[in-house]
């Protein structure tokens, strides 16, 4: 394995910081985790690299980790709770400038000039999914059911409305009953979404109601998806999560969206009655 020097890896939580780990390991790169306290799930510490625990407020705290370990390159992978950086973090005066000087609070206002300030200090943020290429959505209908005609006027419709919803920024996804919007992600994740278009559905009435409950869930990639971060990411927990809430359908964006547990996302689904397309 040859070496290919040093690699920053800033780690949010759930799978996503642990693969990118094992394949910039795997590629030859000497790894220096800057884990988040309040994001990084524990075990990261047993993956054999160099890990530096950090808050989610201390941006000085983690470019002198980086200086001092000699990064100059670095990923970030995992998401933060968008809500978090807003309410449970103390931020030092180099993120405190940061947040007074932004014009807009999204995910890539904020991201992007800590992308800046890291450049500034000689630390240049690189794609995270040019080390996991083999995880990116495929083009086609992935798994063995095909979507139906109505499954298909959904992915239509919530295309429409994501495109315009990730516009601004907001979220990239939305879950769709027959051409109508039920849930549309804003600051709490992909998952919480699902679940409460899954209450919504669930609070109709029956005998009352005209809308099927079979949900269909479109995530999209930003117009200007940049893929250095909060790459669209889906996983088998949310496979789990929309057979909990009666979704029947999932559309991605193709080459844009990492399918983080690899073929068991498609078996999940399968073994579910759901169909995943990406386009």
């Amino acid at each position: 394995m040859s070496n290919k020097g040093k690699l920053g890896l800033i780690a949010g939580n759930g799978r996503f910081p642990f693969l990118v780990l094992d394949a910039a390991r795997a590629q030859g790169f000497e790894v220096v985790v800057a884990a988040i306290k309040e994001e990084t799930f524990p075990e990261i510490d047993s993956r054999g690299a160099v890990v530096r625990w950090l808050s989610l407020g201390e941006l000085s705290k983690l470019i002198e980790t980086f200086k001092g370990e000699g990064v100059s390159r670095a990923v970030m992978a995992g998401q933060v709770k968008h809500k978090q950086i807003f309410s449970s973090i103390r931020p030092d005066w180099r993120l405190a400038k940061l947040l007074l000087n932004l014009a807009t609070r999204n995910t890539d206002a904020l991201l992007g000039a800590i992308a800046k300030v890291l450049a500034d200090e000689g630390i240049t943020l690189e794609n995270s999914t040019s080390l996991l290429e083999p995880l990116l959505a495929k083009r086609g209908v992935l798994t063995k059911r095909a979507p139906s005609e109505q499954e298909l006027k959904n992915i239509e419709y919530g295309r429409e409305v994501a495109r315009q919803v990730a516009q601004f920024d907001i979220g990239q996804t939305v879950v769709v009953a027959e051409t109508a919007c039920v849930a549309v992600e804003s600051m709490e994740g992909t998952d919480a979404t699902i679940e409460r278009a899954g209450r919504l559905m669930a609070s109709l009435e029956p005998e009352a109601s005209t809308l099927s409950r079979a949900l269909t869930v479109v995530k999209i990639a930003k117009p200007n998806q940049d893929m250095r971060f909060d790459v669209p990411v889906i996983g088998v927990k949310t496979i789990e999560v929309m057979r909990s809430a009666g979704a029947t359908c999932l559309a991605v964006d193709a080459g844009k969206c990492l399918l983080l547990d690899g073929q068991a996302v498609i078996d999940a689904a399968d073994e579910a009655g759901i169909a995943i397309v990406s386009g």
